[in-house]
């Protein structure tokens, strides 16, 4: 008779690792659980079923940590929170861009520095579809900064005659931009296959949370210096700022976000604002002479493209 799978996996996770990686199993086994019996059950408020003209999604954003710096950006004013529909990016781009909402999508600019829209959307959907991943991607940091992003929002914002923009920075998810240490890109040809994410190093203990905090709050205030510049130079009677999911810091057991809907996870800011283009963001200087091309899989393609699997390694999904 053959073992259970997960005995099966946590016989080789002693071979492979000793003792120690066990806890990694067992951890992933109690996410698991959670996601089977909790996560499939619990909705969320879709995004195209609120007025907006823009919708600015903050990888990875807790709604307490933006509460916490709302104070040092006037924009973040009607600061209240919803439920994602999702408890991971994979989640959230099935949910959002689902068939129903075919329609909106058409009418609909998608502007994403997030690498799971390589396998999860198709440019034709869209009015147009912005992967500034493709060819912005920062190898030595391991994820896009935010000033691509910005910087193809606004041309798109000011180019597009597309009724709504969605605009997907990757921070505050780790690798953080200002503190490197934090989730940085991982070269595995030097350190080998297994790689701890600053998730896995906190739930070990081999960092202090107030430390990931800080970092985290630290990306955080990064990219909301560039949604500032955006809200300042592009047109939106409404405005939202939003994230796709949020992360847990040990609440329910559970640390980054794995797909289980535990309220840290699931709990994001809604932001309700405007926005006005007051002309100071200089696009001349700040999009590297690309413009705004196209390609095959929808406006800013590059025929440069990075490996996709490289980038979601970088940001701890592989």
């Amino acid at each position: 008779m053959q073992p259970p799978k997960h005995l099966s996996r946590i016989v080789e996770q002693i071979r492979n690792d000793g003792f120690e990686g066990v806890s990694d199993v067992l951890y992933e086994l109690y996410a698991g659980f959670l996601w089977s019996k909790v996560s499939r059950r619990v909705g969320g408020r879709h995004p195209f079923d609120h007025d907006w003209d823009l919708l600015v999604v903050l990888d990875a954003c807790r709604a307490d940590v933006l509460r916490e710096v709302a104070g040092e950006y006037p924009f973040v004013g009607d600061l209240g929170e919803t439920r994602s529909v999702g408890s991971t990016s994979e989640e959230w781009l099935l949910k959002t861009f689902s068939p129903q909402y075919r329609e909106e999508m058409r009418r609909t600019t998608y502007v994403t520095g997030n690498p799971f829209s390589d396998s999860m959307l198709e440019a034709d959907e869209f009015a147009a579809l912005d992967e500034v991943w493709r060819y912005a991607w920062d190898e030595e940091l391991g994820t896009i900064p935010a000033e691509p992003i910005t910087a193809q929002a606004v041309a798109r914002g000011r180019a597009d005659d597309a009724d709504r923009m969605i605009v997907h920075y990757m921070q505050p998810h780790f690798p953080s931009v200002l503190d490197p240490g934090f989730g940085s890109a991982i070269d595995l040809d030097t350190v080998g296959e297994r790689w701890e994410s600053v998730w896995d190093q906190l739930r070990k203990g081999r960092v202090s949370r107030e430390d990931v905090w800080t970092a985290y709050r630290r990306n955080l205030e990064y990219v909301l210096e560039h949604v500032a510049v955006l809200l300042s130079n592009v047109e939106a009677e409404t405005a939202v700022v939003t994230a796709d999911h949020g992360n847990s810091f040990g609440s329910w057991g559970v640390y980054g976000h794995p797909p289980a809907a535990i309220p840290a996870v699931r709990t994001v800011p809604w932001c309700v604002t405007t926005a006005e283009d007051t002309g100071t963001y200089d696009l001349a200087g700040d999009l590297d002479s690309r413009g705004v091309g196209e390609g095959p899989r929808g406006p800013g393609q590059s025929p440069l493209e990075a490996d996709v699997e490289d980038k979601l390694r970088d940001l701890g999904y592989l």
